[in-house]
């Protein structure tokens, strides 16, 4: 975080100074919420959780040289004190990106977020110091601690916006109002809490009308392949410009294809130029988030040779998203099971069967959540998905939403031993463990509260005779 006195803190979070000898000593560290994560110079927030309360831990971090707690109490070492830490913090958030002289991109989508946003910090990384979301802290807790990451020396700020309802990402651009906004897509994830694709269209696009107008700099990146987000066109005074692999995109993609392991390659185009791409992520899903980062990174001065050089060297900065992974007997392992939703749990099937040509390949897949009322209709297409791209073989672990799935795939001709429902996921970790051979190919997918990816993890386990060599 920028340099601020506990004085100066006290004073923008209209908070009480408790324990505080001296009110000058600057906060030089990073602002956190985890006691593990305290460094010399830290400010330590204090959260009362449902089993764990911070407060309890005031001791130890200032031990371990924190400067202080943002907390709702006195706890006995030196902290300031307020009725609500969230609002606190998002207060602090605010005036701390108010004084720097970054440039604030935040974006939001129903898919792709994490991966889209990991790829336009590596992009923007090149030019100038950049500050981005770590994993998918995209709340209205995650957001401000990654806003008081940034420093003095931060040009570029990218922050990824999550919504769980009408009014979530206004709040959020409140806390860190963007100069740039991009909106990914409009799908299916949460659709059981929004209600439908219109609502959550409603609450994606919260987020061009926060930018400011063209004239002062605001701009808004569309998706022009999705038509939930290319209307929200009507909705900003910012610049528009457009992605996606419509003809008329003002950023695009040609000769879009994938290589012999699945992973894909194109002509970039944009307004500034061309240049080739080929990524070292794996799915065809992953050009629409390169084009996403393209433009966001043409506007801010970016040429296409240099866009198209940092997009071919950049990799997965966050945990469990096609994680790809070869074992020392040929089996490789596809662990994508943070989360899923149908939108992304088709593009990894189909990144599964360009991944496995020639090969046997295995689904191993999961519930997806919050789909309200179109959660049969959704695990049964994804089931018959799986038939259509010639899956060798689908697992489905869980309870009624994977026995949707098998169901799915059964109706769509997998009569034979081709799909199998199993109870949860030790007995998919057997049923692979026994069955496996060498050169197969396993995607591992579901909603996070599933936790697959201790398949994945058992799965490496199994076959690492000397070290793993992940690709």
């Amino acid at each position: 975080m920028i340099a601020l006195s506990l004085a100066e803190i006290a004073e923008v979070v209209g908070g009480q100074t408790h324990d505080i000898p001296d009110p000058s000593v600057q906060v030089t560290g990073p602002v956190v919420r985890d006691s593990r994560e305290v460094e010399p110079g830290s400010l330590f927030v204090a959260f009362v959780g449902e089993r764990v309360d911070g407060h309890d831990f005031a001791q130890t971090v200032v031990g371990a040289g924190a400067v202080a707690v943002l907390g709702s109490r006195p706890v006995g070492v030196p902290a300031i004190v307020v009725d609500d830490v969230q609002a606190a913090l998002g207060a602090l958030a605010r005036h701390v990106v108010r004084r720097l002289g970054a440039t604030l991109v935040a974006l939001t989508g129903s898919a792709g977020k994490t991966s889209t946003k990991d790829l336009i910090a590596q992009v923007l990384q090149r030019k100038a110091p950049t500050v981005f979301t770590p994993g998918s802290l995209n709340n209205e807790i995650g957001l401000p601690l990654t806003a008081l990451n940034a420093t003095e020396d931060t040009r570029f700020l990218v922050l990824e916006m999550g919504a769980r309802g009408i009014g979530h990402i206004r709040y959020l651009t409140e806390l860190t109002p963007p100069r740039i906004g991009l909106v990914l897509n409009v799908g299916s994830a949460h659709i059981g809490e929004f209600g439908g694709r219109e609502q959550i269209a409603q609450a994606k696009g919260e987020l061009v009308e926060a930018l400011p107008p063209e004239a002062d700099g605001g701009v808004a990146v569309l998706n022009a392949d999705d038509p939930f987000v290319r209307a929200m066109a009507s909705r900003t005074k910012a610049k528009v410009i457009f992605f996606g692999e419509s003809d008329e995109a003002d950023v695009r993609a040609e000769n879009v294809r994938l290589t012999d392991s699945g992973q894909p390659s194109f002509r970039l185009h944009t307004p500034s130029g061309a240049s080739d791409v080929t990524m070292r992520l794996y799915g065809e899903h992953h050009v629409s988030n390169a084009l996403a980062a393209a433009a966001v990174a043409h506007e801010l001065g970016m040429s296409a040779d240099e866009i198209a050089v940092a997009l071919s060297e950049a990799g997965s900065l966050s945990r469990w998203r096609m994680e790809v992974t070869e074992r020392p007997d040929g089996v490789t392992v596809v662990n994508d099971a943070y989360n899923a939703n149908p939108e992304s749990m088709r593009a990894a099937l189909r990144a599964l069967a360009a991944m496995g040509k020639g090969r046997r390949t295995w689904a191993v897949l999961g519930k997806m959540a919050e789909l309200g009322d179109e959660a049969l209709a959704e695990h049964d297409a994804v089931g018959r998905l799986a038939v259509r791209l010639n899956v060798s073989k689908l697992v489905a672990v869980g309870g009624r939403e994977a026995a949707w799935l098998q169901l799915g795939a059964y109706n769509e001709g997998s009569w034979g031993e081709e799909s199998v429902h199993v109870s949860d996921a030790q007995a998919a970790i057997d049923l692979l463990r026994s069955e496996l051979r060498p050169g197969d190919v396993v995607l591992v997918k579901a909603s996070r509260s599933v936790g697959l990816e201790s398949v994945a993890q058992a799965l490496l386990e199994t076959g690492a005779e000397g070290e793993v060599a992940a690709r």
